[in-house]
């Protein structure tokens, strides 16, 4: 396919405008949502990259008054956003533009959750627990443009962050219905400069949540046809991009994908995420990371409640004898061919934690919709396995 052939614009869940080079268009897009003055939220890596610095100097260039906040950790925190929020306001801003991964996407959406709030107002009283998102003044969000840079979290289309309450040691999603970006940019151009390992563990972080939305209990055919075919995406272009980083038409695909899961994932996530979030807070890992390696796992622990899904998806994929151990074993074939370890131990991860852990995980918002019901313990022992490779 032609690079103009990816050139185009839809509308849902928001503005997506796809194609190499539309980055160019964010001043643009900057001024079609009212903003003057926005903040661009990313991280202290890309802070320090051309790509940041040519950004700005279109926005400055456009007359905006734009200057950068990259006071990120890998995992963000409270600290984090509320410094972010401090250079908002201190700024005099009126919008943000998330740019970059997920860290940098889900703490920019945060920070403009919380810059027009009443400052009595605390960032985990609108954790995504009942109606807690009604604290807040829905007029006061300000608007967001997303620039993904990595193809995995899909955050630039999600209405929540993950954030990190260092003091509780433990991932809060923050939720609000109207914290979703308005305009997202999937500018393939962007991602040229992923390496290997790093396109693999974001890659697979969309397979998690396309696979974990495929297995949600929950009704929502849409986030059924979203999430299988971000599936066969993965499947046809991350081993392709993997080994050539340079492809532009499988990046393009990638960013989709990526797109696709966090778009299906309204239908749910499970153990996978339920586990992978714990396992950030207390070991501060990648997230793509820990759902790669929990994926196979996660699938065999609930393989008695998802044998039709999995028949239905084994065809979709074309796998042979269609059924929950050929996917367990694409999941694995796959992981082999990306370099992902296939223990949690592999990561510096050990057992001493393992009751917190299966506490922690089965409380997790993520765990309602494991189509199994695991407790505590099960969530143990499933970490165990994922930590000592049994299958």
């Amino acid at each position: 396919m032609t690079r103009e052939h990816f050139t185009t614009t839809w509308n849902y869940p928001a503005q997506i405008r796809t194609g190499a080079g539309r980055i160019k268009e964010l001043p643009e897009a900057c001024r079609s949502l009212g903003m003057q003055a926005p903040l661009l939220v990313t991280d202290p890596g890309l802070a320090r990259l051309p790509m940041i610095d040519e950004a700005l100097g279109a926005c400055r260039d456009a007359g905006l008054h734009c200057t950068v906040f990259s006071d990120i950790r890998g995992n963000p925190t409270g600290k984090n956003v509320l410094d972010g929020v401090a250079a908002f306001r201190d700024g005099g801003h009126d919008g943000v533009i998330a740019f970059g991964g997920g860290s940098g996407l889900d703490a920019a959406k945060a920070v403009a959750l919380m810059a027009g709030q009443h400052e009595a107002l605390s960032l985990w009283s609108l954790e995504d627990v009942g109606d807690n998102w009604q604290n807040a003044d829905g007029d006061a969000i300000a608007p967001i443009v997303a620039v993904p840079t990595t193809a995995g979290t899909g955050s630039e289309v999600g209405r929540a962050a993950v954030i990190t309450d260092e003091q509780a040691r433990v991932k809060r999603i923050i939720f609000h219905p109207r914290m979703a970006p308005a305009t997202v940019f999937l500018d393939p151009e962007l991602t040229l400069g992923l390496p290997p390992s790093i396109t693999a563990a974001t890659g697979m972080d969309a397979l998690s949540h396309c696979m974990e939305a495929w297995c949600s209990p929950n009704y929502h055919p849409m986030a059924e046809g979203i999430a299988v075919e971000g599936m066969r995406r993965i499947r046809d272009y991350l081993p392709a991009v993997f080994h050539d980083g340079q492809d532009l038409e499988a990046r393009q695909h990638m960013l989709v994908a990526s797109m696709m899961g966090a778009t299906a994932f309204q239908r749910g996530l499970g153990a996978m995420h339920a586990l992978a979030h714990p396992l950030g807070a207390l070991y501060d890992a990648h997230h793509g990371t820990l759902n790669a390696i929990l994926m196979p796992y996660v699938l065999r622990a609930n393989e008695c409640v998802i044998g039709e899904p999995m028949v239905r998806l084994g065809r979709y994929l074309d796998l042979r004898q269609p059924g929950t151990a050929s996917v367990i074993d694409w999941v694995l074939d796959l992981r082999e061919r990306l370099g992902i370890p296939h223990t949690l131990a592999e990561l510096g991860i050990d057992a001493a934690q393992a009751d917190k852990v299966g506490q922690m995980a089965v409380v997790d918002p993520s765990a309602a919709s494991n189509p199994g019901d695991l407790d505590a313990d099960q969530y143990r022992d499933l970490f165990v396995n994922a930590l000592e490779g049994r299958l």
